[in-house]
């Protein structure tokens, strides 16, 4: 089955895309640029979504949800919101649709029921809410308040990759009001960290936590916060960002609040999201190319059992010591499924489950009965062993812990070895074609340099990192004075 795979080294796209499609993630749908997340994909995002929505609630907040549709006056309430997204707009001009007079059985859009006013299919919610917010805010009684959302948005994408850009994608966006800029700087970081660590200790993926630059900043915030993650072509990922958005959307939107000496102020603001881009940097930072390798904490399975046997009286024989196994299992938690469908044979399936990443596979025969054993194999470094059945429930729990921390042992390796120094442009270009990766460079500070160093090389600023030592140097492409290295890298 691995040969239907394209190699990393041979296209690293399209072995992507292949992983995608045949791993049962995903699947392009009848919409362009849009996708159709199949069952497997789907219970991977559950996972994802469930992890993430307890850790929200964790630190104090709720669940609402927010209308689809944004009035165009309020899109554009807040100036540099309609400027960021302008261009990515969908839009509702029209309620409803006629039989066409002209040709039998089709249909047109009826041009008696252009709507008074367009609808913007919501890119981002900040307009919606910040406009619901100001019926829900009066005084600091009622802050913080401390509001996600789990929903779809769309942004009309030209240019699509199943999970990485697609016009419609599903996320989570956060959106908090504040009393004072200290608390909602304070909630914009405490997002920032757990988003961290979620990528870090569920996803597996190593992340650097840091600022955007003015030029990177999400449209309409004070500051961006981000994690950017390192696939395995070297390429940057953006994983997450919580934006601190200080007064703006309260001013746009006239959000005010009495204090405790009763003199109105506009509070003080963030958002912050995650989306089912995370799936594809799942994908592309742990897979191999035989398939899908999945951090057994988010895998929707975590381990399969394949009978070995010939005839029904040696399946019978196993059946029931898979049955005390699988009841066992059930009990510590683990997804486990028995996989005793007929249909096809067992190569298939171990190629089948190779495929699809499930973190431990167990082959049970006959033989292995008669021996109390089973042959145990896992997915990341493809090692057997035949174990014996005492105890083999917790030492399978043990195992997926195993895995998971290897998984990340080894992105963060990769990682680690792909954060280069450099002090010259000529080393800066090379380490980018020759290397890729992050490269650590003296920058000047200036929007002009960002914007020339992306001209000519295609790298962007992925962070300012976090608690980043300040020391004199010198920029690698202007040759003017410079305060701080930063981390640059092509992206996703």
């Amino acid at each position: 089955m691995s040969k239907e795979i394209t190699s990393r080294s041979a296209d690293y796209s399209q072995w992507y895309n292949d992983l995608v499609i045949k791993g049962g993630l995903a699947d392009y749908s009848a919409v362009r640029g849009c996708m159709v997340i199949k069952p497997y994909g789907f219970s991977l995002w559950e996972n994802m979504r469930d992890a993430l929505d307890k850790m929200f609630k964790d630190t104090g907040h709720v669940n609402a949800y927010f209308p689809l549709f944004v009035p165009k006056s309020l899109f554009e309430a807040e100036e540099k919101n309609a400027e960021g997204f302008a261009k990515e707009c969908a839009v509702v001009t029209h309620y409803r649709l006629k039989t066409d007079p002209s040709k039998k059985g089709a249909l047109m859009v009826d041009p008696e029921a252009k709507l008074e006013e367009e609808l913007v299919v919501r890119p981002t919610s900040e307009a919606i809410i910040w406009n619901t917010y100001k019926n829900w805010i009066q005084s600091y009684r009622d802050l913080p308040l401390l509001i996600n959302q789990w929903a779809n948005v769309v942004r009309w994408e030209m240019r699509t990759r199943l999970f990485l850009r697609t016009a419609e994608f599903l996320w989570q966006e956060g959106h908090t009001a504040h009393a004072t800029a200290q608390e909602a700087v304070a909630e914009t970081v405490q997002m920032l960290n757990v988003y961290a660590d979620f990528v870090e200790n569920w996803m597996a993926l190593p992340v650097i936590k840091g600022v955007k630059t003015e030029n990177e900043r999400f449209a309409g915030a004070v500051d961006t916060y981000c994690i950017e993650a390192l696939m395995q072509d070297g390429k940057a990922l953006q994983a997450g960002t919580s934006h601190f958005l200080g007064q703006n959307f309260a001013k746009a939107f006239d959000v005010k609040f009495s204090d405790k000496d009763n003199k109105l102020d506009y509070v003080w603001a963030t958002s912050w999201g995650v989306s089912t881009r995370l799936i594809g940097a799942l994908v592309m930072a742990h897979s191999d190319d035989d398939g899908l390798i999945l951090p057994p904490k988010i895998a929707p399975l975590q381990v399969v059992i394949v009978p070995i046997y010939k005839g029904e009286e040696q399946k019978a024989k196993i059946d029931v010591k898979v049955q005390d196994l699988v009841k066992q299992l059930k009990a510590l938690g683990v997804r486990v499924k028995y996989d005793d469908n007929d249909n096809a044979r067992p190569g298939w399936k171990f190629a089948e489950y190779e495929m699809k990443g499930v973190p431990v596979r167990i082959a049970l025969g006959l033989r292995d009965l008669e021996n109390n054993t089973v042959e145990l194999a896992r997915r990341d470094t493809k090692e057997k062993q035949s174990v014996s059945m005492d105890g083999l429930p917790e030492r399978i729990v043990q195992l997926l812990a195993d895995i998971q921390q290897a998984i990340y042992n080894r992105a963060l390796a990769y990682r680690d070895s792909h954060i280069t120094p450099v002090n010259s442009w000529d080393e800066f270009v090379n380490t980018l074609n020759e290397k890729g990766g992050f490269v650590s460079a003296f920058w000047d500070g200036t929007a002009e340099t960002e914007e020339a160093i992306k001209d000519k090389t295609k790298a962007t600023i992925r962070c300012i990192p976090l608690d980043n030592p300040q020391e004199d140097g010198v920029c690698v492409f202007s040759g003017k004075p410079a305060k701080q290295r930063v981390l640059f890298a092509q992206a996703y």
